[in-house]
C-alpha cells in the first residue's frame, strides 16, 4: 500500500482528497502546513506526496527545497488557476508535476498512479533471472536504473524520477533526436497531459543539476522546434 502524504492548508481539500485516496486504496497522512510536513518526513518518507504551495509557516516552494536535499521521491504541486510562474518555478526547483485549482480529483488520482508507476519501473530496472543492476554507460555518464543513482565524471548527481527518466531517454540512443512528444512518452502516461513548457522546464532543471557536477556540461543539446539530443562526450 503507497504512502501518501497530503499538505495543504484548507481543511476541505484535505479531508475529500484524503478520503478519495484512501477509497482507491492508498495509505494517506495529512498536514495543513509545510513545517508541521517536515516534521513528519523526518520520522518517515511517504512514497509521494503533493504539495500546496501557498501555506502558512512554510510554503510548497520552501518544502520542495528541503526534501529536494535529502529525498528525490516523487512530489506534484497544487497550484493556483492563473498562476503559471508557480507551476514553473516548481517544476525548476524539482516538482515532478502539478495540477491546477481547482482540480478534478480523479485527474489528481491518475497523477498520482503515473508518478509511482514510473517510480516503479525505476526501480524495477534490472536484467532476467539474475536481478542485476542494468548499468548504462555513455562517457562520462554512468547511470543504474536499479538504484536510481547517476553520476557523471564520477560525481553523484541527485535526480528526481521525472529527471532520470528524461536522462535515460536521451542517453540510451546518442547523438539521436528526441522531439518533446517523444520525452513526454517517456515521461507520462498516454491519458495524463502536459504542454512543451513542463517537459523544458525539467530539461533546464536538469542540465543545472549536471553542471554542479561539471560546469562545463553540455552533453543535452536543444535543437530548437525538434526537440533534444545527448552527445556522448
Amino acid at each position: 500500500m503507497s504512502r501518501i502524504a497530503l499538505v495543504d492548508d484548507d481543511r476541505n481539500i484535505l479531508t475529500s482528497v484524503a478520503m478519495t485516496l484512501e477509497a482507491e486504496g492508498f495509505q494517506v497522512e495529512t498536514y495543513n502546513d509545510g513545517q508541521a510536513a517536515l516534521d513528519g518526513f523526518s520520522k518517515k518518507l511517504p512514497d509521494m506526496a503533493v504539495f500546496d504551495i501557498k501555506m502558512p509557516r512554510m510554503d510548497g516552494m520552501d518544502l520542495l527545497q528541503r526534501v529536494r536535499q535529502k529525498s528525490s521521491m516523487p512530489v506534484i504541486f497544487l497550484t493556483s488557476k492563473d498562476d503559471e510562474i508557480d507551476e514553473v518555478l516548481g517544476l525548476r526547483m524539482g516538482a515532478d508535476d502539478y495540477v491546477k485549482k481547482p482540480f478534478s480529483q480523479r485527474l489528481l488520482v491518475e497523477r498520482i498512479r503515473t508518478l509511482l508507476r514510473r517510480q516503479e519501473v525505476v526501480e524495477s530496472d534490472i536484467v532476467g533471472d539474475a536481478e542485476e543492476p542494468k548499468l548504462m554507460e555513455r562517457g562520462n555518464l554512468t547511470m543504474d536504473p536499479m538504484r536510481h543513482s547517476v553520476q557523471w565524471k564520477g560525481h553523484d548527481v541527485a535526480l528526481t524520477v521525472t529527471e532520470f527518466l528524461l536522462l535515460q531517454a536521451l542517453a540510451q540512443r546518442p547523438g539521436f533526436v528526441k522531439s518533446r512528444d517523444q520525452l513526454m512518452d517517456v515521461a507520462y502516461d498516454d491519458q495524463v497531459y502536459v504542454d512543451d513548457r513542463t517537459i523544458d522546464s525539467h530539461i533546464k532543471r536538469l542540465r543545472k543539476k549536471m553542471r554542479i557536477a561539471d560546469t562545463d556540461f553540455s552533453a543535452i543539446e536543444t535543437l530548437y522546434g525538434v526537440g533534444y539530443r545527448y552527445n556522448e562526450e
